[in-house]
């Protein structure tokens, strides 16, 4: 591990210029970068470090197997999958999980198409691993010294924002009131008892700058699990406040978020509406559901009685929203693998409902577009086994290639919601990125 120290001012320009260098280094079709972005935000259990992922030794890319991998069973799922290739070399594997690898974990399918063509999964063990802190850089790879150099040297040519047709939404308002309705009906019957039901918005002939993009929707709307990927020609633009499973030793932690409002520029209003989202009842009932579905997520990987809720119903403030977060956590079971505790806890419990199963049953029958990355997870497993992951919402996915954008939006809906009141919070939840597309 290489460092190198700067000011914070000088530390502020190069991790937007080491984005900048990785984006126009890696162009080709195995072309790769993560950038993970913290935006100096404090989280419970902290947010994800600011870090850069470049290249990519190697791929493991499901369901398609890596080069090098051998004797791996027709029948191992993506999870499995990516533990073999992490025995078998330790070392760094970044990427993402796509919601669709549920149909491998559960008898369930996807009956709508990839629009985007994303793998269910990607991981690569990555050329560089470069980390910024307020006034240091640290580089694990080779050449580091050299690489320092190529990005102060550096220079990104002025970037055309990009055009965008309108942003169209995959339902109208009149079928999103009539699928909740179908959903507080599921209720009634007793099939489930909490839905995450999910919008898509999409742009056709998009022509757009993807790291611009990816700038603005930073400085609208900075997260602590903020993210950029690039995967060849299609890419990730994240502003995610919410975190899926982080591994340190041996413990797990599941960081769930249900309950959402926006924040005002009155300070006398924003403290109000903080307050309404804290005592109002129907958050808090669906924050404890999401809550109890997780804390049994967790225990198909702890030891017995260790799981427990670290914190219940925090409120923490973003630039745009205040949101409902709980913590909980647990300890692993010894002769499980950190694989293992990803497997059995995904996908994320806040972006399914309860029961689980039954609910991505509905999911799939209900909504109208295939959610693919979106509500999956993205981020890293170190070389000693420990990992953190965020959940992929908040977040415009996009290909290069057939000009296609999508973001897509939901809320858990209940037996006692308002279907008028759930729409209001989707176009709440989608305004950063429509911002960002329209200008």
């Amino acid at each position: 591990m290489n460092e190198v120290r700067m000011s914070v001012a000088d530390m502020s320009v190069f991790r937007w210029q080491a984005l900048g260098w990785a984006v126009a280094q890696q162009t080709n079709e195995d072309g790769f970068v993560l950038f993970l972005n913290n935006n100096s935000i404090a989280y419970p259990n902290d947010p994800f470090p600011s870090r850069l992922f470049v290249g990519a030794k190697r791929v493991i890319s499901y369901p398609v197997f890596s080069q090098g991998l051998t004797s791996l069973a027709e029948s191992q799922d993506a999870f499995q999958t990516l533990y073999a290739a992490h025995r078998q070399k330790p070392s760094y594997l970044v990427g993402y999980f796509g919601y669709d690898l549920k149909n491998q974990l559960e008898d369930l399918t996807s009956r709508h198409p990839n629009r985007l063509g994303f793998p269910d999964a990607y991981f690569v063990e990555p050329l560089w691993v470069i980390d910024f802190d307020l006034d240091c850089v640290s580089i694990e790879g080779a050449n580091a010294h050299q690489l320092v150099r190529s990005i102060r040297d550096f220079v990104q040519t002025t970037l055309p924002a990009g055009s965008a047709p309108v942003v169209q939404c995959r339902v109208t308002p009149d079928e999103y009131l009539t699928n909740v309705r179908r959903i507080q009906d599921h209720i009634l019957a007793g099939d489930v008892y909490e839905l995450n039901y999910c919008i898509e918005f999409f742009l056709e002939n998009a022509r757009l700058n993807s790291l611009t993009t990816y700038q603005s929707l930073n400085e609208r709307s900075p997260m602590p699990f903020s993210s950029f990927l690039k995967v060849g020609h299609r890419y990730v633009m994240g502003a995610s406040p919410e975190r899926f499973l982080k591994k340190q030793g041996r413990k797990i932690l599941s960081q769930p978020i249900k309950g959402t409002i926006r924040r005002s520029q009155n300070p006398a209003e924003d403290a109000q509406l903080r307050t309404q989202l804290l005592t109002s009842e129907k958050e808090r009932a669906e924050n404890l559901m999401i809550v109890d579905l997780v804390r049994n997520d967790l225990a198909r990987s702890a030891e017995t009685g260790s799981v427990r809720v670290d914190e219940l119903f925090g409120i923490y403030g973003f630039q745009q929203v205040y949101q409902m977060i709980s913590t909980i956590s647990a300890t692993l079971r010894q002769g499980l693998s950190w694989a293992d505790a990803l497997r059995n806890a995904f996908p994320m419990g806040s972006m399914t409902g309860a029961p689980k199963i039954r609910a991505m049953q509905l999911i799939d029958k209900l909504e109208a577009s295939r959610r693919g990355v979106y509500s999956g997870a993205l981020g890293y497993i170190t070389p000693d086994g420990n990992f953190d992951f965020s959940v992929v919402i908040r977040s415009l996915l996009y290909d290069v290639q057939s000009q296609y954008a999508s973001f897509s939006v939901g809320s858990a809906i209940t037996y006692d919601a308002d279907p008028a009141q759930e729409w209001e919070e989707c176009l709440l939840k989608a305004q950063a990125i429509r911002q960002v597309l329209v200008g």
